[in-house]
């Protein structure tokens, strides 16, 4: 299981014999690893998981960003525009949309009606361009939660830690508590999909950080999701961490290891 960790993660461990002969060696390494796996099989891979890794198992999957046609940047520009002219009215407005999706028409925006319709259409143009190929595993940690491994660019989400039991996530800022389920409107920048989400918040006198992570599963079937965002910005707005990750792991992909467990 080490090496296959080190392999993962692209890093050489030092190994340090402490006097051990080369035999001793040999004989006690295969027991540190038969041990680490017997507690790993031991304890059942949690729900959220169970259709998704096989513990211990590199997983191949994508880490991804939604890009509509270049086309509706004419029409983001003109509506950027209008908002600066009434910015209390937009805050308003916006409150009456789902996250994530498109604004109602209103003449305010700076868009006559064709020009919204002609907006919406090429909204629902955007696509999933794959940006890296990149790895996951899951692993039990010592403290009985459910490490979630991301290699390269997704490494910002293998600071997280999973509990079934208490039913949240622990990070190096805190704990991630749980959130309403997700059943996102197909409007919305990631398409219908569900999920269920948990996020820390913290605010100070200095700055305030938020940080969510997201697991579910696209509505047609076909991807697995785990979305991850960090944000921290100070008490005077000034953006300090805005860190994003859409990663998608093919079902079928997923199921595959599954049935090799």
């Amino acid at each position: 299981m080490r090496l296959e960790l080190k392999l993962f993660l692209g890093q050489a461990l030092p190994v340090r014999y402490n006097g051990c002969t080369l035999m001793k060696h040999c004989l006690l390494r295969p027991l540190f690893a038969l041990a680490f796996c017997t507690q790993a099989l031991a304890q059942e891979v949690p729900a959220l998981f169970k259709e998704i890794f096989k513990p211990n198992e590199p997983t191949k999957a994508e880490l991804v960003v939604v890009v509509p046609p270049p086309e509706i940047e004419k029409y983001i520009s003109k509506v950027e525009e209008s908002t600066k002219k009434d910015p209390a009215w937009f805050a308003e407005h916006a409150k009456t949309s789902k996250p994530g999706v498109p604004l109602p028409f209103h003449e305010k925006l700076g868009l006559t009606q064709a020009e919204y319709d002609e907006y919406i259409a090429l909204w629902n143009k955007r696509e999933f361009k794959v940006a890296h190929e990149i790895g996951m595993m899951l692993r039990l940690t010592s403290d009985g939660r459910w490490n979630l491994l991301g290699a390269g660019p997704a490494s910002a989400i293998s600071s997280l830690r999973f509990s079934e039991k208490e039913d949240n996530w622990k990070s190096s800022n805190g704990i991630l508590k749980r959130l309403a389920d997700i059943d996102a409107d197909p409007m919305s920048i990631l398409g219908g999909w569900k999920g269920k989400e948990w996020k820390f918040e913290e605010e100070t006198t200095l700055s305030k950080l938020k940080e969510n992570v997201a697991v579910g599963a696209t509505n047609d079937g076909k991807y697995h999701l785990i979305v991850y965002r960090a944000q921290e910005n100070t008490s005077a707005g000034t953006r300090l961490l805005d860190k994003s990750l859409v990663i998608r792991i093919p079902k079928a992909t997923a199921a595959n290891k599954a049935k090799s467990k």
